[in-house]
């Protein structure tokens, strides 16, 4: 099973390139649950709702963006930049409140950047200009990182024998949650305008807060133990040297790269369809509502399915497997894709394609480096999302200078050079997590995972 063999991330005690402790990580969060127990009842499937009410507040804007480029007086070229801050917002926030993760309770943490969030969403709400909106847009994004923090905390609270399984089910969440945003935001939008998009996430989002207070363990997931239990024998980490770790960790493990480099490029792919679609879907000849271009996100509802199939075969060990299937999934699906000026099934089609092929990398991506070293589990998670942050700025970015450029079909071998760049990349370097390729002993559970 590919987490079952993440073993070799515990061991004895020691520290880590930074001098973080991982004295008993293993055995201390084997404390928090028995080893065979599930988590809380429905507390995995509450985590996916929350992650995916928060990840969708990164993505209202997309079916927005001609909407609010002609109320903030932005060119075709400058669109992308709304979701571009909002990505930079979630990069920052990658780097400096995830780690949090693996420094303090779980419960207070998620809660609390919950709580801000809903604060961050009304400001946009109410936001009187463009620098208004940007600046609450870029908090929205810094904010919206917590769901990642559920990723971490849902794998913790999970056996290894299910944790691909539990990873699944939460980014599955993730995905319904942004293919549902793009509908409601568009449905929303032309019924009371863009504002009441975010006024009613805002309360949404609070009333999540109160639920995943009420239903999450208060458990601090770096040494796996309740409040007031009697903690490791070891010095705790400061946060300076926590935030820094986060490299050491990417430096040291090439997994942890390569997985990195293959979301940018993903992401970056993700980002050039559905940041770029509703210019095209807005102009002649097909002059679409916001309805129906957010409707057009429920097409990729596909997504949804294969993180849950991606967790599955991951748990079996296929992880390589899943990955070079869905990024040649992932290339093929900019043919129908390219057809968008003559066919909106063709589009449909495309985008099915693609968000299957991306959330079954991307649940793949997880699993896997979370088997490196389980007990920096959100770190790990925050910097790999780093990648997929940056990735998807710069898919947001190009494509709107793509489109302002050459139109549709610039977009198009764009995405697909981003898709292509990321078969190349996988095939070239799949062997390297073989015995020896450097992972050391610590990644050896996610190398044979890898097979």
């Amino acid at each position: 099973m590919a987490i079952q063999c993440s073993g070799a991330g515990s061991g004895p005690s020691g520290t880590d390139g930074n001098g973080l402790s991982t004295a008993g990580s293993s055995e201390a969060q084997a404390t928090a649950l028995p080893s065979d127990a599930p988590p809380p009842t429905r507390l995995v499937p509450l985590l996916a709702l929350a992650c995916g009410s928060s990840v969708a507040t990164v993505y209202f804007a997309q079916p927005l963006l001609v909407t609010l480029g002609e109320r903030f007086a932005l060119g075709s070229g400058l669109l992308g930049a709304i979701v571009t801050v909002t990505q930079l917002g979630y990069a920052i926030g990658l780097l400096t409140l995830v780690p949090l993760g693996d420094l303090l309770d779980h419960r207070r943490l998620i809660t609390g950047q919950l709580g801000l969030l809903a604060l961050a969403l009304l400001a946009a709400g109410l936001a009187p200009g463009v620098a208004a909106l940007l600046g609450a847009l870029a908090v929205v994004g810094l904010l919206a990182v917590v769901a990642q923090t559920m990723v971490a905390a849902a794998a913790a609270l999970t056996p290894p024998a299910r944790r691909g399984r539990a990873v699944g089910t939460v980014t599955g969440g993730i995905v319904t949650g942004i293919l549902l945003a793009r509908a409601a935001a568009g449905a929303l939008a032309d019924l009371a305008g863009w504002r009441a998009v975010y006024l009613a996430a805002a309360g949404i989002i609070a009333v999540l807060t109160l639920l995943v207070r009420r239903a999450l363990p208060r458990v601090r997931v770096r040494h796996g133990l309740p409040p007031g239990a009697p903690s490791a024998k070891a010095p705790k980490a400061s946060y300076g040297r926590l935030v820094a770790s986060t490299v050491t960790l990417f430096a040291r493990h090439p997994l942890l790269r390569i997985r990195g480099a293959l979301a940018l490029l993903v992401f970056a792919a993700f980002s050039t369809l559905w940041s770029g679609m509703a210019q095209p879907l807005s102009n002649p000849p097909w002059s679409l509502s916001h309805t129906a271009i957010g409707a057009f996100g429920l097409a990729g509802a596909a997504g949804a399915v294969a993180a849950g199939v991606a967790g599955r075969w991951n748990d079996r060990g296929l992880a390589q497997r899943t990955t070079g299937v869905g990024l040649a999934v992932l290339a093929l699906s900019w043919l129908p894709i390219a057809l968008t000026g003559q066919s909106l099934w063709a589009l449909a089609i495309g985008a099915v394609l693609l968000d299957f092929a991306v959330q079954a990398v991307h649940v793949t991506n997880q699993t896997l480096i979370h088997a490196v070293r389980p007990d920096a589990g959100s770190r790990i998670i925050g910097g790999y999302m780093v990648f997929y942050s940056a990735g998807s700025s710069l898919g947001a970015l190009g494509s709107s200078l793509a489109y302002a450029t050459a139109g549709w079909p610039a977009v198009t071998v764009l995405g697909a050079s981003f898709s292509l760049a990321a078969l190349l990349l996988w095939a070239t370097t799949r062997r390297m997590g073989a015995p020896g390729g450097g992972l050391g002993s610590e990644g050896a559970g996610a190398v044979r995972a890898e097979r």
